[in-house]
């Protein structure tokens, strides 16, 4: 099915000066790339972006992500990032290659800004996944990896800082298999490791490449060195093994024990790579400017042009059937709106287009809403420099001004009523109360909250009647910080935020029966309603929060009140009566009740539903979860007992540990509660060597004396707002 691809020279443009020559323009759909780089935080993914940015020549000059002049990294360009010298936002570039355009998007390694991640993964074709040659695989890595999983994305693991003390190519490429699961087959062979680490031997050519010049732009291709000639061998056989097990057509010569060609290596290894039963394994260092081209050739040997990857949308004219999307300009129209941003001329749309074609001034379709919308504007973003274009055809990641919508929607030109499926968004664990410090930036306030809420699915806002307090909610203490900033930043609008809140839960422990009768009589027509049944817990892998099962016979209610039972139970569970958390896990079973001909309404049974459901919440022993974070701790040997206290204290509990070159690599089960301020006590305990990385992984039943403390502060809270009401 996949033939290699190879391009036509070894280095076709290792560095160019003339920025006219990079704008692609009908680039074959079978030589476009549509990548991103993705890794665990300071792996290295925005250097290995600005230099393929450099030997594509987009840019002309290299600039470190936190180097000394000040410039930043070119995909860095929001100020905060710069100053923070971390990525914030995915950022979208284009680059030729040869004569294949690469589409690449640069995205976050913290855990906070995930859902970059999670977006740009859900519209790309394939990936390079960022390992550091001494860390390897680590807690983020495992992440993205199961966003790549998530999205069937195939991918090239890139294992960088090999010039760093203690760099092991061997051990992160097992580390693949044994932490990610899985089949890594290793293309090249260092020349040398940490200080000594020259150059690169390529397994699939059999020739030792070498980077000259002040940037390494100049690739030497040589003779294998004489004295690494049998070990380059061994190796390429143990390559040709590992492609020939996931490979039928490349197994079958293996084993007849035939002539295997180059050629016929590298077709096997985009087959298997592209099927996702392989990952190839290469290396380098980004910031010593070595290797880089090697991996822009296997970028385009090795990963799919839009062609070969499966995209599937949901035809709303046939029951939500799935319909596969052919990569064809001439068929319909069909993008993804995957990404927004307010750009200095309104809105920018971020737009994958799977299928047909859009010019400038097109009318299309939003499938959520069924409206029209002229297109005025096309550009391809580079960075956050803009290149207008005529129109984007399918493969093509572009972006549209003037458009308005939301993250996730599909356009269409209206021929067919196609929807693309959602991407996956993580919910909330962690909220703060937020206030504009002056009366007079409320608009402000207001203007940045909402923009901030239709870019970013994981930043929420609701506001606490009870309180009259508005509530931020995100990913992490980072993430709040990072918008608290820009409302300043870019509002001008000082904020006084809260004390971090987590975000917890209640569920039930048992089943518990309700047998609710609401009546009331006003003069004229009362209410009335019964409703009988149980609550009882979902099973701990159950994909709904909440079930409503409906086991009503002999119409002892009337089928026109069961919805609206339903609704009742709905609105029951988003405030329990322990801490006033939504309630979670739970199904709600009806299987009585009573009706009057005249008295009974949707509005009587919705109150008895509500009613009953606090009834039997209370028999069902109710118990409060919070969320519980994976926390991985990094530091020296001679801090472990520090370490492994501190953890502790925070009741903590320790999964693993492991010593690794000098270093402690502690992974443990934290309560959110516990982890605030964990970044300042860290740094002391460990003379500021120490750091750490934490994401979420389950809600987890408080200690008894927690929930408590919890419940007493919650009647605390109510008790002073219905005091301040009177």
């Amino acid at each position: 099915m996949w033939e290699v691809e190879a391009p036509p020279a070894l280095f076709p443009q290792a560095f160019q000066k003339k920025k006219d020559q990079i704008v692609a323009s009908n680039v074959p759909i079978e030589k476009i790339r549509n990548i991103g780089i993705s890794a665990h935080i300071d792996s290295g993914k925005t250097t290995l972006s600005e230099r393929i940015l450099f030997y594509t020549g987009r840019i002309h000059e290299i600039h470190e992500v936190r180097g000394k002049d000040g410039v930043g990294a070119k995909m860095d360009s929001m100020d905060l990032e710069r100053e923070k010298g971390i990525t914030i936002q995915s950022a979208a570039t284009y680059a030729m290659w040869g004569e294949h355009n690469i589409n690449l998007i640069d995205t976050p390694g913290h855990v906070d800004f995930t859902i970059e991640v999670e977006r740009a993964l859900r519209v790309l074709d394939g990936a390079i996944l960022v390992l550091c040659s001494v860390s390897g695989v680590q807690s983020q890595s495992i992440t993205v990896d199961r966003q790549m999983k998530r999205y069937r994305v195939p991918r090239i693991a890139f294992v960088n800082k090999m010039d760093r003390a203690g760099a092991n190519y061997d051990r992160v490429a097992a580390q693949l298999k044994e932490k990610l699961n899985h089949h890594p087959v290793k293309l090249q062979y260092p020349i040398g490791a940490e200080d000594r680490f020259t150059g690169l031997i390529d397994l699939v050519q059999m020739k030792a490449f070498y980077f000259d010049g002040e940037s390494g732009e100049n690739v030497r291709e040589e003779e294998i060195p004489a004295d690494m000639l049998d070990e380059a061998k061994l190796r390429r056989q143990e390559m040709v093994e590992g492609v020939a097990e996931v490979d039928d057509t490349l197994g079958e010569l293996f084993l007849a024990d035939a002539a295997i060609s180059n050629d016929q290596i590298a077709a096997a290894i985009r087959r298997a790579t592209i099927s996702l039963k392989m990952t190839p394994v290469m290396c380098g260092s980004a910031y010593k400017n070595k290797g880089v081209q090697l991996l822009l050739n296997a970028v385009c040997s090795y990963l799919p042009n839009p062609k070969e990857a499966t995209n599937e949308a949901l035809d709303q004219k046939n029951n939500e059937a799935k319909v596969i999307l052919e990569s064809d300009p001439a068929k319909p129209f069909v993008g993804l709106a995957f990404k927004l941003e307010d750009g200095r001329y309104g809105q920018l749309t971020y737009m994958r287009v799977y299928q047909g074609r859009v010019t400038k001034g097109d009318f299309i379709f939003n499938q959520s809403n069924q409206k029209k919308v002229k297109v005025p504007r096309i550009v391809r973003m580079h960075a956050s420099d803009m290149n207008d274009i005529n129109e984007g055809q399918a493969g093509d990641i572009i972006a549209l001004f003037g458009v308005e919508c939301a993250s996730g929607d599909t356009f269409t030109d209206g021929t067919v009523n196609y929807t693309m499926t959602s991407m996956h968004v993580p919910d909330a664990v962690i909220a703060l109360a937020v206030s504009p410090k002056e009366r007079t930036s409320t608009a402000n306030f207001s203007k940045a909250l909402n923009r901030f809420t239709k870019e970013d699915p994981t930043f929420r806002v609701h506001r606490d009647e009870e309180s009259a307090q508005t509530i931020i909610s995100g990913m992490g203490e980072l993430h709040l910080e990072i918008y608290i900033e820009r409302m300043r930043r870019e509002y001008n609008c000082e904020v006084i935020a809260g004390k971090p809140q987590v975000a917890y839960r209640e569920t039930i422990s048992q089943k518990g029966e309700f047998y609710y009768t609401h009546k009331k009589q006003t003069g004229g027509s009362g209410q009335f309603a019964r409703v009988c049944g149980y609550l009882e817990p979902l099973p701990a892998d159950a994909v709904q929060q909440y079930e409503f099962v409906d086991d009503i016979v002999g119409g002892s209610i009337p089928r026109e009140f069961i919805p609206a039972c339903d609704k009742g139970f709905q609105e029951a569970v988003k405030k329990g009566n322990l801490i006033g958390f939504p309630v979670v896990g739970v199904r709600v079973v009806i299987n009585d009740g009573a009706f009057h001909a005249v008295d009974s309404s949707e509005m009587a049974f919705k109150t008895a539903a509500i009613m009953g459901f606090r009834e039997g919440y209370a028999a069902a022993k109710p118990i409060i979860l919070e969320p519980m974070m994976k926390v991985e701790v990094q530091a020296p040997e001679d801090f472990q007992g520090s370490v492994v206290g501190q953890l502790n204290q925070r009741r903590g509990t320790i999964l693993s540990t492991e010593n690794r070159d000098g270093y402690l690599i502690a992974v443990a089960e934290v309560p959110l509660n516990a982890m605030f301020g964990y970044s300042t006590d860290l740094r002391s305990a460990t003379q500021g060597k120490g750091e750490y990385t934490m994401e979420f992984a389950k809600y987890s039943p408080v200690p008894k004396n927690e929930a408590e403390a919890l419940m007493a502060a919650y009647r605390e809270k109510q008790a002073a707002e219905a005091a301040a009401r009177k």
